[in-house]
């Protein structure tokens, strides 16, 4: 009989060491790798009350004040807020959530606090509301700002029942505190560091702007738009853009350049570079979008020989071969979370390791990034780390779209023209009454959409001279028109970060037909596009329109289709689409 009594108790030990490393697994889940750990800790403290039967768990930590209010508080009392409760928090530190003597001996001594009878040592007043037994043991337990550390920043506490033996239990419930304790200070630790960082970063960047600003005032007259290589424009929007290209160009602070697709990130990336003193040094580019993260990790860090299948030699990375130059990372913002933090690292300590080496790198890069999503957005629910957001918007310049500049669209439809002829051989001009018509457009595919309506004008057109007739919006053959009538709800399946309807993009009505003389055959209407009749043209249909909306960037299409880009590849050949080049 004592021999299965002494089983059984075994076993129930064993079930409860169990119960607490299953407490401990779901709360390391929860808090590592948490952006804002303090927001979680409603959610740990359910995992101690389900798995161990830790009830009212609270957390305390520091206010930020001002240094002298803290110095002067200190003498009385810790001047602390309850961040977190088990209902949700934070709430004033007079909420009753831990007693305040309690707190006050944790924070000013750093031991932690095991008492077995609340009521006798604190008072009927230490109670939480709504714990309705009165014998219950506090566990308070300090978070040091390092380890080892006599400073707390805060203390981690929760409530345990003595009824049916609970005592028993204190020692693990300790123990237990002490380990997510230590994993709340690494959490908090790092927030503020990143904190701090943020706030280094955003002192460095006013500083280098000012003096940029400063160096470039005492030149005698500002240089216009044309001699930036490639940049075509004097409207004033424009000329925003290239004041500010010029005054950073000559600091080291990383660029984001932010506007809708099709705006010239990458024309204005190189003006950069070329206004730099790396300008003869390597400017290097990668599209982020274009390769999955296990190939733009090689891509950009570069692999040594047998690190994985095919690599059968040494290769170099972008950064390395970018090393004292200029590296633009075109689309930063469609790159995974895992691969965020493996560029964080680069970013802030400038050396990395290829992928299989052990062998440590340091490169001296300029950093210029480009995107068209809402980072903001982005970094709010989480899909682009906070930390990297700091790094790479030190200077944040917007290229503004097309239509915010149609004083441009002549100059650049002259300048896309004399391209096309230089490389088909041909002698193309405008007529100015095609000039106009252009600049009553609102492009919202923008420079692209111009480039690809030009290209298209200038191989149909039968004569030397483009006329405004000669345009395919007069032919209802506009592609944003096109992908207008597509348009659902209240996203564009054109543009980036407009905001907003835009205006339908087509021209004026086409000129009116002629009435056809009396008698005659009224002309056939033209024919509606056919619905899809089986599930072969429906496919089809599906990834033309696909690729329409990834701008025929086929890795874009294949998350928008929930595909791979080898099965986009696939079936772009099965299906014999054309891809589109822009």
């Amino acid at each position: 009989m004592d021999i299965s009594a002494e089983g059984s108790d075994a076993a129930t030990q064993r079930g409860e060491e169990y119960l607490t490393l299953d407490a401990l697994c779901e709360i390391a889940k929860l808090l590592t790798g948490a952006s804002d750990p303090i927001a979680h800790m409603p959610a740990v403290f359910g995992v101690l009350a389900s798995f161990m039967g830790l009830k009212h768990g609270a957390l305390a930590l520091l206010q930020e004040g001002a240094p002298g209010e803290s110095s002067r508080n200190a003498r009385h009392i810790n001047p602390y807020v309850v961040a977190a409760t088990a209902s949700g928090g934070p709430v004033s530190a007079d909420c009753r959530a831990i007693p305040a003597q309690a707190a006050r001996h944790v924070f000013r001594n750093g031991v932690s606090l095991v008492s077995c009878d609340i009521v006798e040592e604190f008072g009927a007043d230490a109670l939480p509301p709504g714990l309705e037994d009165k014998y219950q043991a506090l566990i308070a337990v300090p978070i040091r700002d390092q380890a080892n550390s006599p400073f707390v920043l805060g203390v981690l506490c929760a409530y345990r029942g003595l009824r049916d033996n609970g005592a028993r239990f204190l020692d693990t419930d300790l123990r237990v505190l002490n380990m997510v304790a230590a994993v709340l200070e690494q959490s908090i630790r790092f927030r503020r560091l990143v904190a701090r960082d943020r706030d280094r970063i955003v002192q460095e960047a006013r500083e280098a702007i000012r003096a940029a600003a400063e160096a470039t005032s005492a030149a005698p007259a500002e240089l216009p738009a044309a001699e930036l290589d490639g940049v075509i424009g004097s409207s004033a929007a424009i000329q925003r853009v290239i004041g500010q290209i010029r005054k950073v160009a000559g600091t080291h602070t990383p660029v984001l350049l932010r506007g809708e697709s099709g705006t010239g990130k990458e024309v204005f990336a190189r003006a950069l570079h070329a206004l730099s003193d790396r300008r003869d040094r390597p400017f290097i580019k990668v599209n982020c979008a274009a390769l999955s993260q296990s190939l733009l990790e090689s891509e950009l860090f570069g692999h040594e020989k047998g690190s994985f299948t095919g690599a059968v030699q040494q290769k170099k990375g972008r950064f390395e071969l970018a090393d004292g130059g200029t590296l633009f990372l075109d689309e930063i913002g469609e790159i995974s979370l895992e691969f965020q933090a493996k560029l964080l690292r680069i970013l802030q300590e400038g050396e990395f390791e290829r992928v299989g080496g052990s062998r440590t790198l340091k490169v001296d890069v300029r950093l210029v990034t480009a995107t068209n999503k809402d980072l903001e957005r982005a970094v709010a629910n989480g899909t682009f780390r906070a930390d990297l957001y700091f790094r790479i918007c030190v200077v944040p310049i917007v290229l503004p779209p097309l239509r915010e500049r149609k004083e441009d669209i002549g100059p650049l439809a002259q300048g896309l023209l004399e391209r096309f002829n230089k490389r088909n051989g041909m002698k193309k001009r405008l007529h100015p009454s095609a000039i106009s018509a252009l600049a009553e457009c609102n492009f919202p595919g923008n420079v692209r959409e111009l480039e690809n309506c030009i290209a298209r004008v200038a191989a149909l057109s039968p004569e030397s001279v483009i006329h405004a007739d000669d345009l395919a919006c007069h032919h209802d053959h506009c592609l944003s028109a096109d992908l207008w009538r597509l348009q659902t709800g209240g996203a564009s399946p054109v543009g980036g970060l407009a905001q907003g309807p835009l205006e339908l993009p087509v021209l004026g009505s086409r000129p009116p037909t002629p009435a056809a003389p009396e008698g005659a055959a009224a002309p056939p209407a033209s024919p509606a596009r056919p619905a899809p009749l089986d599930s072969e043209a429906a496919e089809r249909e599906a990834l033309i329109e696909a690729m329409e909306r990834a701008g025929w960037v086929q890795a874009k299409a294949a998350r928008l289709r929930g595909m791979t880009p080898r099965q986009i590849g696939y079936a772009l050949r099965k299906h014999n689409i054309r891809v589109e080049k822009f």
